[in-house]
């Protein structure tokens, strides 16, 4: 309320202002004619004026301010993979029943083009190879999601996610996961059902880890090359990955 009256009282004075400067105009130079020529002139062009300003001007700003909030999302996505999603990464993978398929296909590296970020995204959409249900795999995953979970609380409470929707998706399926294990003290006597069930979690959850990671991925070569090299040197789909360069 307090806005729109400010704005209002704005608006009050603008115009009061055009109309104090016309009746000085007029009496200074005395005349109306010219006086009301530019003013018609003025109101002709003020349709343009406001596709301008409203439309183009306004789009522009606005697709930077997207580009900005873009950039400060994609941070918050590196601290989710440096923090848990690497490790959640090197976990599901050892679930899968052909992991030199899928590491062939995601060993992400320098020379990889706008086209091989494609076809992997598409490959991790697509790939059904997940193995299912290992109770000792499973354990070290459920200890891994309950040790994470404050900092995944962390991020679900930051508003700006609300811009990323499929990051907003993945931090939800991960943290479902993180629950259902959490209600769960053992993970070597369940029975088939409840199997099929956290196996249906997992793979929602992985499904979503590798697109986000791969278009994280693709963000860093593009923006930040030198944060990009760490990433592959890192990349849990290639067992013989080193941070150390050799």
């Amino acid at each position: 309320m307090i806005s729109s009256n400010w704005k209002l009282f704005i608006g009050v004075i603008l115009v009061a202002l055009s109309a104090v400067l016309g009746v000085l105009h007029y009496a200074v130079f005395g005349d109306a004619n010219t006086l009301l020529f530019y003013l018609a002139l003025d109101i002709v062009f003020v349709p343009v004026q406001v596709l301008l300003v409203t439309v183009i001007i306004e789009k522009l700003l606005t697709e930077r301010e997207q580009q900005i909030m873009l950039k400060k999302l994609n941070m918050v996505i590196g601290a989710f993979y440096s923090e848990v999603g690497n490790n959640l990464l090197l976990h599901f993978r050892k679930l899968y029943k052909d992991t030199i398929q899928i590491d062939a296909r995601l060993k992400v590296n320098k020379e990889w083009s706008d086209k091989d970020f494609r076809a992997a995204i598409g490959f991790a959409k697509g790939c059904d190879c997940y193995s299912g249900f290992d109770s000792v795999e499973l354990a070290a995953l459920q200890e891994l999601l309950i040790s994470k979970r404050g900092f995944m609380l962390g991020l679900l409470q930051n508003p700006s996610l609300l811009e990323h929707d499929r990051f907003t998706d993945l931090l939800w399926a991960v943290f479902h996961l993180t629950e259902e294990l959490a209600a769960r003290q053992a993970t070597d006597s369940l029975p088939p059902e409840d199997i099929d069930h956290l196996n249906n979690d997992m793979r929602r959850a992985f499904g979503l880890l590798i697109s986000e990671w791969l278009e994280y991925m693709k963000h860093l070569k593009i923006e930040y090359p030198y944060l990009f090299s760490l990433a592959v040197r890192t990349n849990p789909f290639n067992p013989e990955a080193s941070v150390v360069i050799k």
